[in-house]
């Protein structure tokens, strides 16, 4: 059911459920200033020792307990009630805290706007309830059947009964994974000091989980130099370099296995975890097509207004590719912005300059006082443009410019792996030119596999295909 559809069909039930409602009753606001606070406001999400747990009547009490209703399910009933009788515009007074399965992700919005989806909730009606940019860990991996509790606002928006922007509190996927147990964090009092005193990588999702609910890395701590570092063989195939079609997954898909050249594990990035190095955000854009957890979407967050500190790194916006506004640019492969069907997005990577503009002196990204954006880019492309859940090679590119988008180097899926520059500087143009540009045309690459010679290549490619 696609989104208009749903709109239509949701402002029936409003009006339905309004003209069965309405006598001479107040304002739907007034009715819904009536709701006791409890475990599904906000005040109560930490602590519920102070709820008000007697919120039905006498007759409504027993009713409940014959019908089988939960205490839970009845107080979501009685939100429903309220937010069914809203008029467009209008909020309830409160944040509140529902449960329910999630029926469809709106994967439009999703691509343009973050996680935006339906969910039917928990309650005897099991009304529908639409989330729009759906915030929190797990958020990314939430889809049809999922389980799900959220907090936030809930309006009227156009007929559309909506949590906006809510934050996820907890999830449980169909296949059973779920949000780590907080009650287990092993960092929970631990000093930035002490975690970072004698630091390793991550080893798990879990690990990763854990230490980004305290603004703590999971990766290298390397600040990456400008240019990438390649690797000393990259195997072609005829002229085009390859882009490995190996794609490994571990721990339900959480962690994503990148090998050498050779198919020798190298490192692991983890979906729950933050990163600021090059190869190893370039891995997780390519394996989990969003940002780490030290990325916000914003271009202008202070550091001192984030739990990290110095690892925080900036943007995640969508990118255009327009070359009829940036002659210098060259064309990315079926780009929206130049009349294709890919969308790309872009996202900073904290170098320390570029060697080839003076607009950009090698300062440093971010001294945990101040950012300096700088000139290198993750630029990328991932979208399911048949929508069969399956991401074909033509669907999926990850490219790095490390000079404010005048060339680009594609990203092959290993170690080192890089293919060639192409663009303007590479054609002999002048930076970001708009009279004196000649950037080169993308150099296409062969998607397939690399030479079998490591063990988990050999693993990975004789017994598990």
């Amino acid at each position: 059911m696609n989104t208009f559809t749903r709109k239509i069909k949701t402002a029936w039930l409003i009006a339905t459920a309004f003209c069965l409602t309405f006598t001479s009753c107040a304002h739907p606001q007034s009715s819904a200033d009536s709701l006791t606070p409890s475990f599904s406001q906000s005040q109560s999400i930490e602590d519920c020792s102070d709820c008000d747990s007697s919120i039905e009547s006498e007759d409504s009490s027993s009713s409940t307990e014959e019908d089988g209703i939960t205490e839970e399910q009845a107080y979501a009933e009685q939100i429903m009630d309220q937010a069914y009788n809203l008029n467009t515009g209008d909020y309830l007074p409160n944040t509140y805290q529902l449960s329910g399965t999630v029926s469809y992700i709106d994967i439009d919005y999703t691509a343009k706007k973050g996680v935006c989806l339906y969910f039917d909730i928990d309650e005897p009606q099991a009304r529908e309830m639409y989330c729009y940019q759906l915030k929190g860990d797990g958020a990314d991996l939430i889809d049809s059947g999922s389980y799900i509790t959220v907090s936030g606002r809930i309006k009227n928006y156009k007929g559309m009964i909506e949590f906006e922007k809510p934050t996820l509190i907890s999830y449980q996927l169909e296949n059973g994974q779920g949000s780590p147990d907080q009650s287990n964090d092993p960092y929970k009092n631990i000093s930035k000091t002490e975690f970072y005193k004698d630091y390793k990588p991550a080893e798990s999702n879990e690990d990763a989980y854990y230490r980004s609910l305290h603004g703590f890395m999971s990766g290298e701590l390397t600040v990456p130099n400008q240019a990438p570092t390649l690797s000393a063989y990259r195997p072609k195939q005829g002229s085009a370099y390859i882009r490995n079609d190996d794609t490994i997954y571990e721990e339900d898909g959480n962690a994503y296995v990148v090998t050498d050249v050779y198919g020798n594990e190298a490192f692991t990035v983890y979906r729950a975890g933050a990163y600021i190095t090059l190869e190893e955000v370039a891995a997780y854009v390519y394996a989990f097509g969003t940002y780490p957890k030290n990325y916000t979407t914003s271009k202008n967050t202070d550091p001192d207004d984030s739990i990290w500190d110095e690892y925080l790194r900036l943007n995640h916006t969508a990118f255009s590719g327009n070359t009829s506004q940036y002659p210098y640019e060259p064309e990315l492969p079926n780009i929206s912005g130049c009349g294709g069907t890919l969308r790309y997005y872009e996202m900073d990577i904290g170098t320390t300059g570029t060697d080839c503009d003076p607009s950009y002196p090698a300062d440093i990204y971010n001294d945990g006082n101040s950012i300096t954006r700088g000139a290198a880019r993750i630029v990328y492309g991932k979208t399911d443009l048949d929508k069969d859940g399956v991401f074909e090679a033509g669907e999926w590119h990850v490219f790095y410019t490390y000079n404010h988008y005048n060339d680009f180097q594609e990203y092959l899926n290993y170690a080192g792996g890089w293919g060639e520059k192409f663009g303007n500087i590479t054609g002999g143009g002048s930076i970001s030119s708009k009279y004196d540009y000649n950037p080169t045309d993308y150099v296409p690459i062969h998607f397939g596999d690399l030479p079998t010679q490591g063990t988990r290549a050999i693993f990975q490619r004789y017994f598990t295909r």
